[in-house]
């Protein structure tokens, strides 16, 4: 090793890094932070500064395995050794990068969960429109899935970022990259109702620039909306697996289900590479069988 510093101060240099140089989204580097809390108690059991060797990264990722988890979780944890210690090595405090050499475990592509069209209608549903956080609720899912939001840019939609004249929300996604996304008419009369009899009662006079804010006038988390999307899966029958995510799949599907193509896809979900987004062309798949079913002299 070259330089002085213990692997705790050099993870969170790292975590600076990508907060002020990359400009990473606020939970992608929460799992950064997880999954280097993992390699520096295993580097302090073993007594080890700042990096392991090969062969030591090697006994930390079979003891990943040993506690049971999934090829995907390890890959995850594969990716962020590899970028923080990218990182020391272009910071001169490594000589060489210990996990160049080690393949990534195999990881099996499985299709997206999502939500038929009675399903979702259902779930956009059950929110109360006697209540504010009911109206606000409502106005939330029925944005999700007109417009294929992540939960994370769902709850950092300010005022500012909502033109309903216009019918576009603005966005900033991972990697700080804004785009405009165009918001359905069943979303424009829900937001709008919030706007109008839901949100000032849940501030109660005090101010906020996010558009989506909680009894306590502070917007809403992540991690709230993950409670209330499953509380009102629950309420209509969808018990298993229901994520805000879920809700970005069903948006993608039914995009394409409707005749939408990839790349407008795409740019609506704000993939950088278009092979993220075929993970949908099981719904093209589909199609194109009904399409020969339907349309085939000799079908």
């Amino acid at each position: 090793m070259k330089g002085e510093g213990t692997l705790p101060v050099w993870i969170g240099a790292f975590l600076s890094f990508c907060r002020v140089e990359k400009g990473l989204a606020d939970h992608t580097i929460s799992a950064y932070g997880f999954d280097l809390k993992d390699l520096a108690a295993f580097c302090a059991s073993l007594k080890i500064d700042v990096c392991p060797t090969p062969e030591q990264l090697s006994q930390y990722l079979d003891g990943l395995y040993s506690q049971g988890l999934s090829s995907r979780s390890i890959a995850r944890k594969q990716a962020a050794l590899r970028n923080f210690y990218r990182f020391l090595l272009k910071e001169g405090k490594i000589g060489e990068q210990p996990i160049t050499l080690m393949r990534a475990p195999r990881t099996w592509q499985t299709l997206p969960k999502y939500l038929n069209s009675q399903q979702i209608d259902a779930l956009l549903a059950a929110p109360l429109p006697e209540k504010p956080n009911g109206i606000r609720d409502r106005a939330m899912l029925e944005l999700l899935y007109s417009s294929g939001l992540r939960v994370s840019e769902l709850c950092a939609v300010r005022l500012s970022d909502l033109n309903l004249d216009f019918g576009i929300v603005r966005v900033v996604g991972k990697g700080s990259k804004q785009r405009m996304i165009p918001v359905g008419g069943k979303a424009q009369a829900a937001v709008r109702e919030y706007l109008s009899s839901g949100r000032s009662k849940l501030l109660k006079g005090r101010a906020s620039g996010a558009l989506f804010v909680t009894a306590r006038g502070g917007p809403m988390t992540r991690q709230g909306f993950w409670k209330l999307i499953v509380n009102y899966g629950k309420r209509v029958g969808i018990f298993h697996g229901l994520t805000p995510h879920v809700l970005r799949h069903s948006f993608a599907t039914h995009l394409l289900e409707g005749g939408a193509d990839l790349r407008s896809v795409q740019t609506m979900l704000g993939h950088s590479d278009i092979a993220t987004t075929q993970i949908y062309t099981h719904v093209l798949r589909s199609r194109l069988r009904s399409t020969v079913d339907e349309h085939h002299p000799r079908r």
